[in-house]
């Protein structure tokens, strides 16, 4: 049978697991709420399933190794988690994955005037249009394959973070959580894609103003919001780098800038985080 490999990145230091001929590997090495996981699976028997608990996770391919992607939830609640690989000879290993708290901050953010302005009205308005616009993004269909083999990289040519992810917005009595990072883009800066897949979405919401989502398969997906304009349209197959659309100011945003997220199997972790598994 072909040897089958799998590492885990613990840090700065690759690190594996053994139980018989079967390994799991795990990166990062210190996991904190809204932290994407990569899991690296090494062996000489296929691995059948991966379960983190009782939710199965998909197996793919990336540079000749099998892996996955976990998304761990940024309300999830902090302690030890159980992740298992089931092999085709029988053998199961077992990893215990230790989730920590992530403290987050909380900053006020008024509501611009083209949405109402900051009054209890547009505030109430706000919330329920993004409860509306959050439901429509979580119904889109994703890919049974990966689309991707190459890394994922930056959707700008310069990254400079404005505001970071997880913090807590204070719309007046309501808190809304920042589950992306926004990033300093004047009007119109070109923004590419994070990697290969298909556009499931290209369409202006009300708060998140014009959006690409790109469904890279296997529930991975990348959103690109707020974007003053939009070259591509949904169906379409893009390439890693390709320009998709320009920074904007539309939506929920007092200011050009570019807010990305980053998706797994539904759950929004940290897109800087998650481009540092791809730098290794």
């Amino acid at each position: 049978m072909k040897r089958i490999f799998a590492v885990i990145f613990l840090g700065s230091i690759w690190v594996s697991v053994a139980l018989a001929n079967q390994t799991i590997s795990i990166t990062p090495e210190t996991i904190t709420q809204g932290d994407p996981v990569m899991v690296t699976i090494e062996g000489d028997s296929y691995p059948q399933q991966l379960l983190l608990g009782k939710e199965s996770i998909p197996i793919f391919v990336y540079q000749g190794k099998l892996r996955a992607l976990i998304g761990i939830d940024l309300l999830k609640t902090p302690g030890d988690y159980e992740l298992s690989v089931q092999f085709a000879n029988g053998e199961i290993v077992k990893k215990t994955i230790t989730v920590n708290e992530l403290k987050k901050i909380e900053a006020p953010l008024g509501i611009p005037e083209k949405l109402g302005g900051n009054t209890p009205a547009s505030q109430k308005n706000l919330v329920n249009a993004l409860a509306k616009e959050n439901q429509s993004l979580a119904n889109i269909k994703t890919g049974t394959k990966a689309f991707w083999t190459k890394a994922f990289s930056a959707p700008l040519k310069k990254m400079i973070v404005t505001d970071q992810y997880g913090y807590n917005r204070k719309t007046g009595v309501y808190t809304i959580m920042h589950k992306g990072v926004d990033l300093r883009a004047g009007e119109g800066t070109r923004v590419m894609a994070m990697n290969r897949g298909v556009v499931r979405i290209a369409h202006t919401y009300q708060i998140y103003g014009k959006t690409i989502v790109i469904d890279h398969g296997l529930g991975l997906r990348t959103l690109y919001i707020h974007l003053s304009k939009i070259y591509v349209n949904v169906g379409e197959l893009v390439q890693p780098g390709q320009f998709i659309g320009l920074s904007g100011q539309t939506g929920y945003a007092e200011q050009p800038h570019l807010h990305i997220s980053v998706k797994i199997n539904g759950i929004s972790i940290d897109p800087l985080r998650f481009l540092d598994l791809f730098k290794q």
